[in-house]
């Protein structure tokens, strides 16, 4: 599903349901840091870096441990660029060689509605009007759900080229829908603070895709380097 979102050069491996893929071990310094969490913590931790290391072996790296840096992102390899992502029943990670990306975020969440008063607190008055036009044209997505998704997959990709944090009222993001396909389509989140340098140029725009399938909401946001496009979806 993950992988459909992204560009070819982006290794994806996810997990569906909840049973443990094969060599899914953690490292004594990944084990530490979930040694006091919830079994279902410690489960979801376990899974995602299994997904991870299997995607580091596919672009000919050794696995090794995945540990939080800056903010609580992930520290990858020399080389190497990506993003994690798990929710109940499913986990996945995305690798691409830093060379062909600059950056990358993804993220699931099941399909559903927010909590009740999540949306006022996650959104910009704009973006909600863009909700009720959505979902008057197509009531059976949770587009409250998928907003929040996609602030997530703006801030992973914006983070390891800033090491700042982004507020989610900091990005104004539009939801597109592919004609013909109700269930999937593009993002443009605009940046009202100044957007990272990528080679020099500031990037006051990011853009990404969606997905609506099998119970999940599923986005993307890539950055690619000036003149190349980052956001070419694999055929189906």
């Amino acid at each position: 599903m993950i992988e459909e979102l992204l560009p070819d050069s982006v290794v994806a491996v996810e997990v569906h349901g909840h049973d443990e893929p094969e060599n899914a071990a953690l490292y004594p310094e990944e084990a530490a840091l979930v040694a006091r969490a919830v079994p279902k913590r410690r489960r979801e931790f376990t899974v995602v870096r299994a997904c991870a290391r299997r995607a580091m072996e596919k672009l000919g790296v050794p696995p090794q441990p995945v540990l939080p840096g800056e903010r609580g992102a992930p520290r990858w390899p020399a080389g190497l660029t990506g993003s994690m992502t798990h929710c109940d029943g499913y986990c996945a990670a995305a690798l691409v060689r830093a060379g062909d990306l600059a950056s990358l975020g993804i993220d699931a969440e099941p399909h559903g509605p927010l909590p009740d008063g999540v949306l006022e607190s996650v959104s910009l008055p704009g973006e909600r009007v863009r909700l009720r036009e959505l979902a008057a044209a197509n009531p059976a997505v949770h587009w409250d759900r998928l907003l929040f998704s996609a602030k997530e997959s703006v801030y992973k990709a914006w983070s390891p080229l800033t090491g700042e944090w982004l507020d989610f009222a900091e990005a104004d993001i539009d939801i597109l829908v592919t004609p013909g396909t109700p269930y999937g389509g593009t993002l443009r989140a605009e940046l009202l603070v100044p957007g990272p340098l990528v080679g020099g140029e500031r990037r006051g725009v990011l853009q990404g895709r969606w997905t609506v399938r099998d119970g999940l909401v599923a986005t993307s946001v890539t950055v690619p380097y000036a003149g190349a496009c980052g956001t070419a979806p694999r055929p189906r």
